[in-house]
């Protein structure tokens, strides 16, 4: 199956009010656009420096075209990313955001990123103190928080991190904290992201689904 099938299979399993974002890692840029030219308007990227090598002519060639980091974000590549994506969804730290606040020429949509999974091995802040985190984070000039991420775990059942996410979402809601717009909840890949859904996703990050049809 192509990946013009591929995109069309996936939304039309999707409700209609889950968005899909495209992850281009490692994808030759003939096929980001055959999946933009397939529909799709949001793409994933996991690393700055490979973004930064296409992003002009992505732009250039689609200029509607949403790009998104979805990877782990170094504080020395913030100035970079900010010239290169209309959304960070990988902000795991106190630290990060003030980087990023601080060399934002412009408001910037964020969303938190937080380890549901307890993998040391991943990215995000402890869901303990994820509310802490988005409370700080609230208060720093030039970022709007948009909403929170998750990877699910590596092996194992997926629903129970997902479903952290989401109760930690709508306590958010509940604290109804100024500067904080719970708009995103950000989990689920090619393998898992119905279960994600299913929890409440209602933006999804496929790759492989897109791209090898998997």
């Amino acid at each position: 199956m192509g990946i013009a099938q591929n995109i069309q299979r996936l939304k039309n399993s999707l409700p209609p009010e889950v968005k899909l974002v495209a992850v281009i890692k490692n994808i030759p840029l003939e096929q980001v656009c055959e999946a933009v030219e397939a529909g799709v308007i949001s793409l994933g990227e996991n690393r700055v420096q490979e973004a930064a090598g296409r992003y002009q002519f992505l732009r250039q060639k689609y200029p509607t075209i949403e790009l998104q980091m979805i990877g782990h974000l170094q504080r020395n590549k913030v100035r970079q990313a900010l010239d290169i994506f209309d959304i960070i969804q990988s902000v795991d730290s106190e630290r990060l955001a003030l980087e990023i606040g601080r060399r934002a020429p412009r408001p910037v949509p964020i969303l938190i990123e937080v380890n549901t999974s307890g993998e040391k091995s991943k990215s995000g802040v402890e869901i303990v103190q994820a509310i802490e985190l988005v409370r700080t984070v609230a208060q720093i000039d030039n970022l709007k928080i948009q909403g929170l991420m998750t990877i699910g775990p590596l092996s194992g059942e997926a629903r129970a991190s997902f479903r952290a996410l989401r109760e930690l979402r709508d306590e958010l809601i509940r604290l109804k904290l100024p500067g904080v717009e719970m708009r995103w909840l950000s989990m689920g890949m090619t393998e898992d992201w119905p279960t994600a859904v299913e929890e409440g996703a209602n933006l999804i990050r496929i790759g492989r689904g897109i791209f090898q049809g998997g």
